[in-house]
């Protein structure tokens, strides 16, 4: 079959989760020596069509062709049959098992672990995989255990490949490193579909787009034809404007002052070395850097999550006053107005319980705050539940749905939008619009200019470098745990703050 032939073709796909309709009617194909970028606002349909295909979901209606003839997937293993393989977001690997382990576990006959191990190195070789297949899951890093992943479907047989959101949690030189087997894989003919919310990753890895919104196919764009404004108008239903509102510092007064901070992790590996800076009310203080460079050992410390090997982190009240926050319990900490939001690899396994409902995760902040010991407020958190999901248009049925039924990027609405509502005095956010789409990032951005109006003095961790630029009024730099430059946001450049992410103990501003 020619490779610019269809592989997959999907006919009146229909799915529905109660009333809602998750996908509908939907008519795409996949073609063979093609990668495909799957785009689509949070709770559009993306993962939930791609399920269907792997054998997940089975739809309510429509039908599926592989290579022109129509199949029935009612499991993974059928997927797996006809050659289909989805890596998920969520590994599903065992950290005490090797990778060979893990690649050959659940398959049917007797195995031999010699000549798995062989044909994965095999596999390895032919695509440029960097993965040992001896070395344990424990000891891997994300994008190891994400290669480990790949190379299973690929074991498996698949020519057809599904990677739901690959890049969120990868650095820079990960995501090249991804993308080159990606191509490699291309050339070989496999099928590929990425779903990713990052524009410029579609623009340079996929050959062609297919846009949904609102659960409904919108068309398809050949990738080099189109533009970031256009794919987002179209997945968003109307023009949105790629410029982020920074107005300037009002009266700004010193609110938190961080002196000679260091930070070793429970192995004795410094993560922070000698850190210094001030942070303002009413101003957006960024955070750059590679990742893993102690961005999250920074904001665990001060929100008193971290144990600190030295240095001082100071809290100044309204008259003045001076507080230190070391030694203090996180609680303590919360109650002066000190708020973090965190959006981890894993959306639920910090700051949401899974099986309670969006109104339930909102009294997580407040069930102290009840009439008595024995009794708990519960109106106020259902008002904010109810806010949060309007306002940040989180796709559910309803406020009393278990958050762990919800879409990934509207999880983190849920998650990031509860505490930038807590009216907080200091706002430390990290990673806020991790998997998000396009509109509801702008959003995220337009709450937290709120807060910076209202007086908050921000810590924004991003990872996106023009984000930074716009959003943020100074720009930290760190760089192997120690502070290699504060600049002006407004004034500073890409290529000054990427110098900057790769040299150690710059001049401090």
């Amino acid at each position: 079959m020619s490779q610019n032939e269809a592989a997959v073709s999907l006919r009146g796909i229909t799915k529905y989760f109660g009333s809602v309709a998750a996908n509908e009617n939907i008519n795409l194909d996949i073609k063979r020596g093609e990668i495909l970028s799957l785009l689509g606002e949070n709770g559009s349909g993306k993962t939930t069509l791609m399920n269907m295909l792997s054998g997940i979901y089975y739809p309510d209606a429509g039908k599926i062709f592989i290579d022109g003839k129509e199949v029935t997937i009612r499991s993974p293993k059928d997927a797996f049959d006809l050659g289909i393989g989805m890596v998920h977001q969520h590994f599903k690997l065992i950290d005490v098992f090797s990778a060979a382990e893990n690649i050959i576990l659940g398959l049917d006959g007797k195995l031999n672990i010699k000549e798995a191990t062989q044909k994965i190195r095999e596999i390895c070789e032919k695509y440029d995989f960097k993965v040992d297949p001896e070395k344990k899951i424990f000891d891997m890093s994300v994008s190891e255990k994400q290669t480990v992943e790949i190379v299973k479907v690929l074991f498996r047989g698949a020519d057809i490949l599904i990677l739901d959101e690959p890049t969120a949690v990868l650095t820079p030189q990960e995501t090249e490193t991804l993308f080159k087997v990606m191509r490699n894989m291309k050339a070989d003919g496999k099928a590929i579909v990425i779903i990713t919310h990052k524009l410029n990753e579609v623009e340079e890895i996929s050959d062609r787009v297919g846009i949904l919104r609102h659960g409904k196919f919108i068309g398809d764009l050949v990738t080099e034809e189109t533009n970031a404004q256009e794919m987002t108008d179209m997945m968003v239903g109307h023009a949105v404007t790629l410029n982020i509102d920074n107005p300037l510092p009002v009266n700004p007064r010193k609110r938190m002052v961080i002196e000679h901070l260091s930070v070793v992790d429970e192995e004795g590996i410094s993560k922070l070395k000698d850190v210094s800076f001030t942070m303002n009310s009413g101003e957006i203080l960024g955070i750059a850097g590679i990742s893993g460079c102690g961005q999250k050992e920074l904001l665990m410390a001060i929100a008193g999550l971290q144990p600190v090997q030295e240095g001082s982190i100071r809290y100044i009240h309204k008259s003045g006053e001076e507080e230190e926050l070391i030694g203090k319990h996180p609680r303590d900490i919360s109650d002066l107005g000190i708020k973090l939001s965190y959006v981890p690899e894993d959306r639920l396994g910090m700051g949401l319980v899974g099986s309670m409902d969006i109104s339930d995760n909102m009294m997580l902040r407040s069930y102290r705050n009840g009439p008595s010991r024995f009794f708990t407020n519960t109106k106020a958190p259902h008002k904010l539940a109810e806010e949060i999901v309007e306002e940040l248009q989180v796709s559910t049925p309803g406020i009393g749905t278990p958050v762990r039924k919800l879409s990934g990027g509207n999880v983190q609405k849920v998650l990031v939008g509860r505490e930038i509502s807590s009216s907080p005095r200091v706002l430390m956010t990290a990673y806020a619009v991790r998997g998000l789409d396009i509109n509801s990032s702008y959003t995220i951005y337009e709450l937290i200019n709120k807060q910076k109006q209202k007086g908050t003095a921000v810590l924004f961790v991003g990872e996106d470098l023009d984000v930074l630029l716009e959003l943020c009024d100074r720009i930290l730099v760190l760089c192997g745990g120690e502070v290699s430059g504060i600049v002006d946001g407004r004034t500073t450049t890409k290529n000054e703050i990427g110098m900057l992410m790769t040299r150690k103990g710059g001049e401090k501003q």
